[in-house]
């Protein structure tokens, strides 16, 4: 416990020393635990009913016209299995891109919580660290309970499946960590309805989810292939179906770019913050 001192030296209220980051990390991590808690109920059908509708829709109906007369792109496969790995990326996109959003926008803007938290020792970086460590935990839980369902539907060829929830989390976080760096320069989520319905949803559609980006016209292709969702979805793909020792260094690949853009989405989400929380 430190000790401030006046201009003649003399001693004043002592001052609580910082904790350390883990710690206050921590505290951030288990206010957005307790805030689900009162509202997980609210989140069930979307985080998990809508998938599984996906899965079941265009997997095992549309699949089965599919299947009748098998498409030479999907090597193979039927079309549950080439369809699920993607569902599974692009779903915990979609929760990840969520909570960076409104929530985000409710702890800096309408209830200032996160204004409460900077009052005291916790700071702006601690602050971003948490919520994309709770924010890892809700995605795992999605992505947890999603692949429980893909082996029940036997759309998994590979006991590789649990390393497609790690993967499929990192997904979710390359597109969380810079989402919440822009939620905290903005007042109103005015602008959130364009960044999902021309961002999140082509990509959605777009990014090899439903069909081989090779489908797509060539000038189209190199604009897939960047996609962080694309990166995400091959990575999953791959592990669910067990090819991955086709391509070691294309994989690697997708690792690097999902976690680059993690990285680089944190440092500009603390920078974000800091300014935000500094001037109110």
């Amino acid at each position: 416990m430190a000790a401030l001192t006046d201009a003649r030296g003399r001693a004043t209220a002592p001052v609580p020393d910082l904790a350390s980051s883990r710690a206050t990390m921590t505290r951030v991590m288990e206010h957005r635990a307790l805030q689900y808690r009162r509202t997980f109920r609210a989140s069930l059908f979307s985080s998990f009913g809508i998938p599984v509708l996906f899965l079941t829709a265009m997997g095992l109906g549309l699949g089965g016209y599919v299947d009748q007369d098998p498409d030479p792109s999907l090597a193979g496969l039927t079309y549950i299995q080439f369809l699920a790995p993607g569902l599974l990326a692009a779903t915990v996109m979609q929760a990840g891109s969520f909570e960076a959003a409104f929530p985000i926008l409710g702890g800096l803007q309408w209830n200032k919580i996160f204004h409460a938290m900077f009052a005291t020792p916790i700071r702006a970086l601690d602050i971003v660290l948490g919520n994309l460590a709770w924010i890892a935990l809700r995605l795992t839980m999605i992505s947890v309970a999603f692949s429980i369902i893909v082996v029940a539907f036997g759309a998994s060829r590979s006991p590789l499946i649990v390393l497609a929830i790690p993967a499929a989390v990192l997904t979710g976080l390359a597109f969380t960590a810079p989402i919440m760096a822009y939620t905290a320069t903005q007042r109103t989520p005015d602008r959130f309805a364009a960044m999902f319905r021309f961002g999140i949803t082509p990509l959605f559609l777009f990014s090899g989810t439903f069909y081989p980006i090779e489908s797509l016209p060539s000038f189209l292709q190199p604009v897939a292939w960047i996609s962080p969702l694309w990166h995400g979805v091959d990575l999953c793909r791959s592990l669910m179906l067990g090819t991955i020792d086709r391509d070691p260094f294309g994989a690697l690949v997708h690792v690097a770019v999902l976690g680059g853009i993690t990285v680089a989405g944190g440092i500009a989400a603390a920078r974000t913050f800091q300014d935000r929380l500094v001037k109110g």
